[in-house]
């Protein structure tokens, strides 16, 4: 870019940031507000502001009908068909008022509808939520969030001991390495029950045909290992977790069949070595959950462990993503500080990262649900 664009570029930027500056002065305005909600032009735009407002106060209010409604079942009560009030009451064991007082919520945000005479069916949301398990442990997961964000100032200036902190193990640095299995349980469960929707991304976006050693860092129970060698029959598997987690892994190859072809091994891959010789290594919901030294840590260690020209792909939620900023900046941003490490990333972020620890052809594939997850790939160079 030569001088002349580089003034054009700067010169609209600045243009551009006056224009917002105008418009913040003006919506902070009380008349302007008023003049807005009456003018003709501006009243469909001061009322979409108006409710885009409320919906972020009232926020908590509407995760706990959501909640509310996970915890009763009542998607599957009503997945058979419409049923009225009285026996909804009866079937979620609560008072009639109280039953009614749920479901309206719940039809106001389209998880239910009122289907009239006092029956009411599944709404669009609720039944995309019928034997949806990973959100609905993610729905049930949230509770402890919630008590970490009881006050969101001391959680952001480092003066509460966040119970996220203690819920995901290996975020407890030194004592995470430990072989106390039940520590590492609940997080292992919660992970593979919302595995499926990354593992559909993962496999939909890209091929593993051409692929013959398979190497997942930070695997879990081994859910997606397994996914994956059932889509791509020829691969080598291999698991790296820590010890406890590996156990688990084991079990769970065992029982898929694929002791033949899969092994999970135990370590720390901020301390150890990683098995050597994969040609496609998978961070699967991984370096989002460490700090930029972690990361920067675990990226060299799988260049050094990976075959020459072998694939990396990183897949997981990332910041700034078009249509689910909030999902990264401002979800992910919070999760992250209460688990007490972390922090979501740009894509460019991520691959300056992979440039600094000496991958090449580094490029994003393109998933179809980028609020699950965007998919960053990279290449060891050849020695």
């Amino acid at each position: 870019m030569n001088r002349y664009h580089r003034l054009g570029a700067r010169l609209f930027s600045s243009w551009i940031e006056r224009l917002r500056d105008l418009r913040n002065r003006k919506v902070s305005d009380p008349a302007f507000r008023r003049w807005a909600t009456r003018f003709a032009l501006t009243r469909p735009i001061a009322r979409r502001q108006a409710k885009a407002l409320f919906d972020i106060t009232a926020g908590f209010v509407y995760s706990q009908v959501l909640s509310a409604c996970v915890r009763v079942d009542l998607f599957e009560i009503l997945q058979p068909g419409p049923a009225d009030t009285h026996a909804i009451a009866q079937r979620i064991n609560l008072p009639l008022e109280g039953s009614q007082r749920l479901l309206k919520a719940a039809a106001a945000l389209e998880l239910v509808e009122c289907r009239g005479d006092g029956r009411y069916a599944l709404g669009p949301l609720g039944a995309a939520l019928v034997g949806n398990a990973g959100v609905k442990a993610m729905i049930q997961h949230h509770d402890i969030l919630y008590d970490d964000l009881r006050d969101p100032l001391a959680l952001l200036a480092g003066r509460t001991d966040a119970q996220l902190k203690q819920y995901w193990a290996y975020a407890g640095g030194e004592r995470s390495r430990s072989g106390e299995t039940w520590r590492h349980t609940d997080y292992t469960r919660l992970m593979a029950a919302s595995q499926a929707f990354v593992t559909s991304e993962i496999l939909g976006a890209y091929s593993f045909a051409r692929h013959r050693r398979l190497l997942d860092v930070g695997g879990g129970d081994g859910t997606f290992l397994i996914a994956a060698g059932q889509a791509a029959p020829q691969l080598e598997l291999t698991l790296f977790d820590l010890p406890p987690v590996a156990a688990i892994a084991r079990q769970r190859i065992l029982a898929a069949g694929m002791a033949g072809r899969a092994r999970a091994f135990a370590g720390s891959f901020l301390a150890d070595d990683l098995p050597p010789g994969a040609d496609l290594v998978t961070l699967n919901r991984v370096l989002h959950d460490h700090d930029d030294a972690g990361a920067l840590s675990v990226l060299g260690k799988i260049r050094d462990a990976m075959a020459p020209r072998g694939t990396l792909l990183i897949a997981e939620p990332m910041a700034g993503t078009r249509g689910a900023r909030a999902s990264g900046d401002a979800y992910f941003g919070f999760y992250l500080l209460a688990m007490g490490q972390g922090r979501p990333r740009t894509t460019v972020e991520i691959k300056r990262m992979l440039d600094s620890v000496g991958f090449s052809r580094v490029r994003e594939v393109r998933t179809s649900t980028p609020l699950i997850a965007r998919i960053i790939a990279a290449q060891r160079p050849a020695d």
